[in-house]
């Protein structure tokens, strides 16, 4: 999901993207890779952040057994991801809204990308809560966003590293380096292994790590079968209470 709310900034949206995030088309293809892990052939993915339509595309052309359910808040997003889809997008059901607004499922996987640094902690905890609640046990969850260390020194270098990236593929210098602040005050960017503990709390397991470009991390996941959670406080693992 880009943030876009008006046609415009939908219409450039995919060739935008591809720009900012390094190996964005690779980065879809590992996510249905891993989905594909668990997912079976027929399988029903939840796809949060649908707008765009990208990875979408790359999961039906890839999985053409599966179906899938496309929520965004932007109804011009969803436009764009129907034309993206093209005859594809019959087996797309899209919901416009946020996490709430999804159906309740059970899943057999989902993929948050490019979604999650938009929100707030304990917004972000809260959706993947309810993200979780949707899918069924053992179900894979793939996320990725921006996430980067924020302590000594490390934010700025970061940010540099991927304003360098930019440049490097085009972006006029100034723009690169106007985007470092406006990542440091419009976005609630969390470090790594906040991102995990999140996960953790919001009840997934087996978290691995699977696509790191700079400032953006990409993670997969399994939901909790019952009893996971238990068994982690049993022994000593407690999770976060907000």
């Amino acid at each position: 999901m880009s943030g876009a709310t008006h046609p415009g900034a939908a219409a450039s949206y995919a060739a935008r993207i591809a720009h900012h995030v390094p190996s964005l088309h690779d980065m879809h293809r590992m996510a249905g890779i891993l989905l594909a892990e668990h997912v079976p052939e027929n399988g029903r993915v939840l796809v949060l952040g649908a707008g765009g339509g990208l990875e979408l595309r790359a999961f039906a052309q890839a999985y053409s057994g599966w179906r899938f359910d496309g929520v965004d808040p932007s109804p011009a997003m969803i436009g764009q991801a129907r034309d993206t889809l093209g005859q594809d997008s019959d087996r797309v059901t899209f919901h416009q809204g946020y996490i709430d607004d999804a159906p309740k499922g059970p899943f057999d996987g989902a993929t948050c990308l490019l979604t999650l640094h938009f929100l707030s902690q304990d917004e972000r905890l809260r959706t993947l809560r309810e993200l979780h609640r949707r899918l069924r046990p053992a179900a894979p969850f793939v996320m990725a966003h921006h996430s980067f260390p924020l302590t000594g020194g490390q934010q700025d270098l970061w940010l540099r590293r991927n304003a360098a990236w930019l440049i490097a593929e085009g972006t006029p210098e100034a723009q690169a380096m106007a985007g470092i602040s406006s990542i440091k005050e419009q976005l609630p960017v969390l470090p790594p292994e906040e991102d995990e503990l999140l996960l953790t709390t919001a009840g997934f397991r087996d978290i691995q790590l699977f696509y790191a470009a700079f400032t953006f991390k990409g993670w997969v996941a399994r939901a909790c079968q019952p009893g996971d959670l238990q068994s982690s406080m049993r022994h000593g693992h407690v999770p976060l209470t907000t």
